[in-house]
């Protein structure tokens, strides 16, 4: 793994939305350039603590970003190859690093070596870049416009090299590898090779939402999974005041940041705020407090560090509303929460001042339904403790520094519905 992976901290941004394109690229006539708008936001995302740039799909795509029909080309809706140049080109000024979004598990039926495949069919030359099912093609998880890749073919195997070297090229650090958790690990374990041979610094982490990430990571190659385990336990233990569970799920955690370095998160593109996940606005901040606190490689989803709010549905573009588009500049942000602004930034300069946090390891202590220690331990015995207070009532805790809290302590107590980083 790379070196620089272990000081970045992603802001994560769904391009598509974020600068209001429309929602089909058939019939629209998008502004042009409308990438720039993210230059306005790169000052906030410094500022913030951040030093990297998750950019979700930017490809040529039907609808979603989704559905690519061109990986080698920016999708209209956004602008053009310059747009995309002059990006990387300002990142770059400011010491960002930009990671990339690949869709290489499917394709839109309009993708050329798709369109072609399906109207050749299975058993032709053609069809050998679409994986069938009794003649008929795979589609990814009941979406009839998403077509399956085979993984095994030698065409679909140079295609997605040619993709990831072309813009590692470009500027980009990176890939997110989309439903990862769908794709053989042998498909990245016969391309990952290839690519690091000329781009050995780049850094690959695949979606994973259910199994063993571990396993898949040895067999894949990739250096990191999506840790959607953590992320579920976190916004779900301070919902449900059942800390039970977040304690149970960082035992896990721990074995894993033991193997990799996993992708940790609050919430992304396709998951609820988890300002709207948490039942008590006064535990929010306690999640950001976990997320910066806890090893791995954290990423902040536009808008959350503003505790911007709202609801994934089930139903056809249930999710346009955590996508949203946002204005040019941060301050014209409406309703912008930023008492939690502050927390994640106060929490990410600890984490900047105690970079051994990424690796550390992790115990825990004195656990019950409503308070819960997390102990970090670094190297020359250093250790910090995060102390959660979900309870109606003051915490008793041991005299020590406090580095960063939501409130000043009480005597020798946290305050109810508080958190705090101690050093003994």
């Amino acid at each position: 793994m790379s070196s620089w992976v272990q000081h970045v901290i992603w802001w994560h941004v769904y391009p598509l939305g974020f600068v209001g394109a429309e929602r089909e690229l058939d019939g629209a006539r998008p502004e042009p350039h409308r990438l720039t708008r993210l230059h306005g936001w790169l000052d906030h995302l410094v500022a913030l603590g951040c030093n990297g740039l998750a950019l979700g799909p930017v490809f040529r795509s039907e609808t979603h970003g989704y559905d690519t029909t061109d990986y080698l080309s920016i999708d209209p809706r956004l602008g053009d190859d310059a747009d995309f140049d002059a990006l990387v080109a300002a990142c770059s000024e400011r010491g960002i690093r930009v990671l990339l979004d690949g869709v290489f598990n499917h394709a839109a039926r309009s993708f050329p070596p798709v369109a072609a495949a399906l109207e050749a069919g299975e058993g032709s030359e053609a069809g050998r870049w679409v994986r069938w099912s009794d003649g008929h093609p795979w589609v990814f998880e009941g979406h009839d416009h998403l077509i399956t890749l085979d993984h095994s073919s030698p065409e679909v195997q140079d295609h997605v090299v040619e993709v990831m070297t072309h813009w590692l090229g470009r500027g980009a650090d990176g890939w997110r590898l989309d439903a990862a958790y769908a794709v053989a690990p042998e498909l990245w374990a016969s391309v990952l090779p290839r690519v690091r041979e000329r781009f050995p610094e780049a850094w690959f982490v695949g979606e994973m939402i259910h199994g063993d990430y571990a396993d898949y990571v040895q067999r894949s190659g990739l250096d990191s999974v999506t840790q959607y385990e953590l992320w579920k336990a976190t916004w779900s233990s301070l919902s449900e005041r059942n800390l039970w569970e977040l304690d149970w799920t960082l035992g896990r955690h721990r074995e894993l940041v033991g193997r990799l370095l996993p992708m940790t998160f609050l919430g992304n593109h396709d998951t609820s705020r988890v300002a709207s996940q948490i039942a008590d606005p006064r535990h929010v901040g306690h999640a950001v407090a976990l997320l910066l606190f806890l090893p791995g490689v954290p990423s902040i989803y536009y808008g959350d560090e503003y505790g911007l709010r709202a609801v994934k549905e089930d139903r056809a573009g249930g999710d346009d509303a955590v996508r949203p588009e946002m204005p040019g500049v941060p301050q014209q942000v409406d309703g912008r929460d930023d008492e939690l602004w502050s927390v994640h930034q106060r929490m990410i300069s600890l984490r900047r001042r105690h970079p051994w946090l990424t690796t550390a390891t992790t115990s825990t202590s004195d656990v019950a339904n409503e308070h819960l220690l997390v102990h970090a331990d670094g190297p020359d015995g250093e250790r910090l403790t995060l102390v959660l207070n979900l309870a109606d009532e003051p915490y008793p805790v041991t005299p020590a520094e406090v580095l960063e809290a939501a409130s000043p302590l009480q005597g020798a107590a946290l305050a109810p519905h508080s958190w705090a980083v101690l050093r003994a």
